[in-house]
């Protein structure tokens, strides 16, 4: 019961401050004030808040309150959410921008990554992606032919294509990362709106299907100021998947 009233005490703060309701450099309530709301001991209070300081939500212990922190917008790993799910859930409004899509031979890289014999076809995608106007990041994306036909199919500009995919029965359930610190490309940089070699933090990605079967390798690359990553681990955690839902 602990640890669950915790992660709902810090989901209903960083709902808050998504919210506006605590603006940056605002005060929270005190432990005991959050206590006495929640009906929770304030060691209850106190892991709500090492959370949220480990997500650079709010600053470390400032007397008897913690103060809200301004930054990037952060995207968690604890479970797989599609970039429009993600932006809507801190209330940003997201939107894309489609470069090139194109049907073409796997590079020996994405045969490697995707599992797929030398001189198999990928759908590859280029798309900039958007919050409330403005370019965050990146995408490109090679996925493998059947469920890039599908993909080739939507209005990139507005669809999120994880979504879609799940309406027609494509699942991504389970993905592996690789994040590090890239310099922005001329081509990274026009996209972005940036200058050329500007720090960009990189996520490559490779998803499979409920079977294990490999379904996009992606590389995304996000403006350092707009988007940080949190990622939570646990000595008894499980490898994180997602299912389709019993019918």
């Amino acid at each position: 019961m602990g640890t669950t009233l915790y992660r709902r005490v810090a989901e209903d703060i960083k709902a808050a401050i998504v919210s506006g309701a605590y603006q940056a450099g605002a005060r929270l309530p005190s432990e005991s004030e959050l206590a006495a709301r929640y009906g929770a001991s304030r060691g209850t209070i106190r892991q709500a808040f090492a959370a949220l300081v480990a997500d650079g939500v709010i600053s470390s212990r400032q007397g008897a309150r913690r103060v809200v922190l301004g930054g990037p917008r952060l995207q968690t790993f604890n479970e797989l959410v599609s970039f429009s799910r993600w932006a809507k859930a801190i209330g940003e409004e997201p939107a894309g921008r489609v470069e090139r899509m194109e049907l073409r031979a796997a590079s020996e890289d994405e045969c490697a990554h995707l599992e797929v014999p030398a001189g198999s076809r990928v759908y590859h995608l280029t798309r900039v992606r958007y919050l409330s106007g403005r370019p965050v990041m990146i995408e490109r994306t090679a996925y493998r032919e059947p469920v890039g036909a599908m993909v080739a199919g939507m209005d990139l500009d507005v669809v999120s294509i994880t979504e879609r995919l799940e309406d027609l029965g494509v699942i991504f359930a389970d993905a592996e990362h690789q994040i590090d610190a890239v310099a922005a490309t001329s081509e990274d940089a026009r996209l972005l709106e940036i200058r050329p070699r500007t720090p960009l933090l990189r996520e490559r990605r490779r998803t499979a299907d409920p079977n294990g079967v490999l379904l996009e390798w992606s590389d995304d690359r996000y403006v350092g100021d707009a988007v940080a990553f949190t990622v939570r681990n646990s000595a008894s955690g499980k490898a994180l998947s997602r299912l389709p839902s019993p019918r």
